[in-house]
């Protein structure tokens, strides 16, 4: 599963924010960093109003202005997807103009993606799916319907099912947790057969695990360095403590998930002798006696018969004298049981 750090805005118009931003999310394990790339004049109107949460958080009034005041240049990016081949991590940003995308598709990212907001842009879309390079499609504020509209582009394009990742997401800043439907995940990637992935809006940590858990091939999450910081984004997103505290959780989560298959571990066999039982003597037990019911009893360890026995060995004979707790042995010879050995 990858894990993207979805560094956005919150580096607030500044290259060394954005670098330091870089290290954070190296510290913190995420396989990507993701920015966003755009030009605020080709994105908004001058008459655009910033949204609820922007207004909120930025204290925007025009959303234009405020999105100039976040911008990074082209070789600024550049700058930052050298960083990031330094670093070892791998570099995504999301674009929201057609040069944009041009760009960003110059610098042969391993995703392109498409934000919530423009999954309704049939140009845009068409010059994406252009790019022939594998994309993640966020699905905010759209319905089943517009999802499948969305992904014609990219299937005229000849787009492969796993060439898709869709990523459930509510586009709300932060997302109440009841608004969050995390069980749509699936339900939209088994309706369209492209993988599930999730992005997260959410305060905290527990929902992006969550989606771990049910099959996220990709989880995103916003980041800052300081949710302190001034900006639309900061408030919704985690500090680097926290984003180190997810990852870690979400390696653990993969590791537990296993394959599927039911299997005694190494690790829990060293246990069955001691957790175990085996049939022994409850009381004295004379050779050649008729063992019954009350005669035996099951108790740790599992060295001796085992419990799974006891059918065969109520009703026999025993073979010798047998001691209270001492272990019950039986004369194999005559016992038609194939494979019995197999239930020690």
């Amino acid at each position: 599963m990858k894990i993207i750090a979805e560094a956005g805005v919150n580096h607030n118009g500044s290259l060394s924010t954005a670098k330091r931003m870089v290290d954070a999310a190296v510290a913190a394990g995420a396989d990507y960093i993701k920015f966003q790339t755009f030009h605020a004049h080709s994105l908004v109107t001058a008459l655009c109003e910033a949204a609820d949460y922007q207004k909120e958080n930025a204290g925007a009034s025009s959303q234009k202005d405020m999105l100039k005041n976040l911008e990074l240049t082209f070789e600024e990016f550049k700058d930052l997807k050298r960083y990031c081949d330094e670093k070892g991590i791998g570099f995504l940003s999301t674009a929201f103009d057609e040069d944009s995308i041009d760009f960003i598709a110059s610098l042969n990212p391993d995703y392109m993606k498409v934000p919530s907001g423009e999954i309704t842009n049939l140009p845009f879309l068409r010059k994406m799916a252009s790019t022939k390079i594998p994309v993640i499609i966020s699905t905010g504020m759209s319905t089943p319907e517009e999802i499948g509209k969305a992904l014609k582009p990219f299937q005229k394009e000849g787009y492969r099912n796993d060439d898709v990742i869709l990523l459930h997401c509510t586009t709300q800043y932060p997302t109440p947790m009841e608004d969050v439907n995390l069980r749509a995940m699936n339900t939209v990637s088994g309706n369209f057969g492209h993988p599930a992935g999730y992005s997260d809006h959410t305060l905290g940590i527990e929902v992006p695990i969550a989606a771990a858990t049910l099959g996220a091939v990709v989880v995103e999450k916003h980041f800052t360095l300081d949710r302190t910081m001034e900006g639309p984004d900061h408030k919704a997103s985690l500090e680097p403590d926290e984003l180190s505290a997810m990852v870690t959780a979400i390696r653990n989560i993969e590791k537990a998930l296993g394959h599927g298959v039911k299997e005694v571990k190494e690790s829990e066999s060293r246990n069955i002798i001691a957790a175990r039982r085996s049939i022994v003597a409850k009381r004295h037990i004379s050779a050649g006696q008729v063992i019954t019911e009350d005669d035996i009893c099951c108790k740790r360890p599992a060295t001796g018969l085992t419990p799974m026995l006891w059918d065969k060995v109520v009703g026999s004979k025993a073979i010798r004298d047998f001691q209270p707790d001492e272990f019950i042995e039986i004369d194999e010879s005559g016992w038609k049981f194939p494979g019995f050995k197999d239930l020690w």
